[in-house]
């Protein structure tokens, strides 16, 4: 029974370790609008617009990787587009991460390392709103793995436009 155990470990994928080394606010703006040209947000409407960008990158340490995760909020007044404020937040993490396969890696970086801290990203995000005279925002969850979809199709169209281009 024993020897059937080890078989099984054997052909069984490598355990996946993770763990979170750091957390940090690399950048961190935010511009409340409204206040700044004196205007009454009494009668606003406000249409909130999220960008989120990700980036990841090896450190000189074996098995750690930053990701910084980048949130461009803008929102502007309905009836008439004038903008109420803007926040950017580049958050960053590291990570240590063992036993995922290389062909793997970039995925998982992007998509299970930000999914992992975006409760702390929401949570930034709602405190910097209230405390900047707003109501506090609660994003809705990203879905990192259609983000990174949409990043690799973005990217594969980028390197065949010049090869579809005539000479």
């Amino acid at each position: 029974m024993a020897e059937e155990g080890n078989g099984a470990a054997q052909g069984q994928a490598p355990q996946i370790k993770m763990q979170v080394l750091g957390q940090f606010i690399r950048d961190l703006s935010f511009e409340n609008v409204v206040a700044q040209k004196g205007v009454s947000n009494a009668d606003v409407q406000p249409d909130i617009q999220v960008q989120v960008s990700l980036d990841a990158r090896k450190r000189s340490v074996d098995h750690q990787y930053e990701v910084v995760s980048k949130f461009k909020v803008t929102s502007n007044n309905k009836a008439d587009k004038t903008p109420l404020f803007l926040l950017e937040l580049d958050y960053g993490s590291i990570f240590h991460v063992e036993g995922v396969p290389e062909d793997q890696l970039h995925p998982f970086l992007l998509i299970e390392c930000p999914r992992m801290v975006f409760p702390f990203v929401r949570r930034i995000i709602s405190d910097v709103t209230r405390d900047g005279g707003f109501p506090a925002l609660n994003i809705d969850t990203v879905d990192f793995v259609q983000l990174y979809r949409q990043e690799m199709a973005r990217r594969t169209a980028a390197q065949e436009k010049p090869a579809e281009q005539p000479s």
